[in-house]
This record gives C-alpha cells, sequence and structure tokens, in this order.
C-alpha cells in the first residue's frame, strides 16, 4: 500500500484512480479559482490545479474498487470467538462540501470456519 503523501508529492496517478478525469478536475479547479476572485495563474497557484487533481484521485480512488477483492483469501479455522480490529485510521471526504476528514473504523466479525488476514479487514475500510 502507498503512502498518500508519497504519491502526491511524485505527481504520480494511483493505478485506482487513472480513470478519474484529471485534466477535468484541473480545469474546474481552475475555474473556481477564478469564480472567487483569484487569478489562477499567478505564481502560488500555478500549480494548483493539478496538485488538487491528484490529490483527489487519490481520495476518490476507493470509490471505483470492489472491497471484497481484499477478502478472496481466506483460511479454514475452526475459531468461534469474535474478531476484532480497532482504531483503523481512514480518510475520506465529506460528500455536501468536498473537505476532507478523518475518522477510525472498528470491524468485528464471528467467523463460521473462515478467517482472513487482519490486514485485509484493513484494506476493506
Amino acid at each position: 500500500m502507498t503512502d498518500v503523501h508519497q504519491t502526491l508529492a511524485s505527481g504520480a496517478t494511483p493505478p485506482e484512480a487513472r480513470h478519474i478525469d484529471q485534466p477535468r478536475i484541473e480545469a474546474a479547479v481552475r475555474e473556481i479559482l477564478a469564480a472567487i476572485g483569484e487569478d489562477p495563474h499567478r505564481d502560488g497557484l500555478q500549480d494548483t490545479p493539478g496538485r488538487v487533481a491528484r490529490m483527489y484521485a487519490e481520495m476518490f480512488g476507493g470509490l471505483h474498487t470492489e472491497p471484497g477483492r481484499h477478502l478472496h483469501k481466506v483460511f479454514e479455522e475452526q475459531y468461534d470467538e469474535m474478531v476484532l480490529v480497532r482504531d483503523i485510521t481512514f480518510h475520506s471526504m465529506c460528500e455536501h462540501h468536498l473537505l476532507p476528514f478523518i475518522g477510525r473504523a472498528h470491524i468485528g466479525y464471528i467467523p463460521r470456519g473462515k478467517v482472513t488476514g487482519l490486514s485485509k479487514l484493513a484494506r476493506v475500510v
């Protein structure tokens, strides 16, 4: 799993986000900057549309990922107590204001003859 900040800093597009229309996002950010009275071509803002587009590609890349793909590998196990993974940190976007937020998730399940790796549960989040 790549670090969000490394991906954004390198300018690379995350594999699962490649179908996100980054040029269109860049154009929209330029338009927003102009709409609030900023000059999108001034020195401090010239690269902002590209940075925002890469950040959105990273943040929204999970929208097009099938969560179940992380759970294909399971192990036969006669374990009947709850499996719990706590404090899984995640980053997401508020759908109302498109502002980023950070949260914590907890996943618990009672296995019925099969278990999956704990790291796989975190990837689903």
